[in-house]
């Protein structure tokens, strides 16, 4: 069963003349490509203006970040002469990109009996991933089209991620181009890949995922096409090479006499012996290219292992969070009933201070008083466990102005007495 995989990559753009030469080449400029033999430009008029853009790529970056252009110019009157740089020179040198390309496609069969209509529905599929899931603007895309003039049909989707961002080191609100507003690192990545794949098989599009961390070392596209048809090139040589001595060699044995032999020898004619050794020949370098299948295969299953062992790593995790969140409940439970002794605790020790503070000599009120402010410092007491302590107490005035009572709240002297007899059971 052929598999077809759900494609999503991501280029940076990094500078200004790297996205004229995308812009070239996305939007058919040259009027032929000798060094790129997939495109067949007779069919270019087919492609599909998915976001289309009459401008030439920087005429078209320039009006997006026109705003952001402004800004720089402003800044740079006011910035040091060996400071100053163009907006070109500042997007050129910085470590942002000046704008990130999208390629979206799928295995070839995947396209097999797809009409042109068909294709632009894919593509508009692949569009409202850009939007909802990615969340560029449109105001952000420069130009997104389907190249239908090479052997796989495939989304080139120029986005610019200019942003307003707040600069720390002017504390100030500033436009900026940031990738990573949009694309965070390589975990965020495949994570936005799984929601690619999810977004087209929600639609009805039969395609697997792409295998997970098969583009840690990634390779350019260009490069990629040149090692293809290296490798297909080759591969139809040799073919092509096996079926002519093979249906040469069948053709010898039609008009080859019947062949004598006895227990020990087969005799065979010259020509016949040598079209079967060139058919061995053939089938002898086809079988070299084994290895590299067999390595092919073995990656995929490097892969599969890798995933598996993740998948089992993560179940043992799952595990481990699931029995820390037992354990943390406990624990919460157990520090509630802690809390409320304390507080149960607490209530007895006021009790207990103010009864002091109440029939206890001078002596006796001094070193609870000390107590209570020590109390008081530690937090274990606030100005209202303060209050309710000594209000109408001989220490009353002393504590209120420690604890930051205000003064309207005292009792009279005259209340001491009658206060001092009030009857406050303490009881544990």
């Amino acid at each position: 069963m052929n598999l077809n995989y759900a494609i999503f990559r991501s280029e940076p753009i990094m500078t200004i003349n790297d996205l004229a030469q995308i812009g070239s080449h996305n939007k058919r400029e040259k009027k032929a490509y000798n060094s790129n033999p997939d495109i067949n430009i007779e069919k270019s008029k087919d492609n599909i203006e998915l976001v289309p853009l009459a401008d030439k790529y920087v005429k078209g970056f320039y009006n997006i970040v026109k705003d952001y252009r402004k800004e720089h110019e402003e800044r740079m009157k006011t910035e040091r002469v060996d400071r100053k740089k163009t907006f070109k020179q500042m997007l050129d040198k910085s470590n942002n990109v000046v704008a990130d390309e999208l390629l979206f496609t799928a295995t070839n069969e995947f396209f097999k009996d797809m009409t042109r209509d068909d294709i632009k529905e894919w593509a508009n599929t692949c569009m409202e991933f850009v939007y909802n899931d990615l969340g560029y603007t449109k105001e952000q895309v420069l130009h997104a089209t389907v190249h239908l003039d090479e052997k796989t049909p495939h989304i080139h989707c120029v986005v610019v991620p200019l942003i307003k961002k707040f600069d720390k080191r002017t504390n100030t609100v500033r436009y900026t181009i940031s990738k990573k507003q949009y694309i965070k690192d390589k975990v965020h990545l495949s994570e936005l890949q799984d929601k690619y794949h999810e977004r087209l098989t929600s639609k009805g599009y039969d395609l697997e995922r792409g295998i997970k961390g098969s583009d840690r070392e990634h390779i350019k596209i260009k490069d990629y096409k040149k090692i293809n048809r290296k490798l297909e090139q080759n591969l139809n040589t040799r073919n092509d090479r096996l079926d002519k001595v093979m249906n040469e060699f069948e053709e010898k044995m039609k008009t080859t006499k019947t062949i004598p032999f006895d227990k020990k020898h087969i005799i065979v004619e010259k020509d016949t012996f040598d079209t079967m050794n060139k058919v061995i020949k053939e089938s002898k370098k086809i079988m070299e290219l084994q290895p590299k299948i067999n390595q092919v295969f073995n990656e995929v299953d490097s892969y599969v292992s890798s995933y598996n062992l993740l998948e089992k790593d993560n179940q043992k995790y799952q595990r481990e969070i699931k029995s820390l969140k037992t354990r943390n409940g406990n624990l919460l439970q157990e520090n509630n009933k802690l809390k409320s002794y304390i507080s149960t605790i607490l209530d007895v020790i006021k009790k207990f201070f103010r009864k002091l503070l109440q029939i206890g000599n001078e002596p006796a009120k001094e070193a609870t008083t000390s107590e209570i402010k020590e109390y008081y410092d530690d937090k274990n007491f606030d100005s209202n466990d303060v209050y309710d302590i000594s209000k109408g107490t001989t220490k009353e005035n002393e504590l209120f102005d420690y604890a930051g009572i205000p003064s309207y709240l005292k009792t009279s002297r005259n209340s001491y007495a009658e206060n001092e007899k009030d009857d406050y059971e303490i009881s544990i």
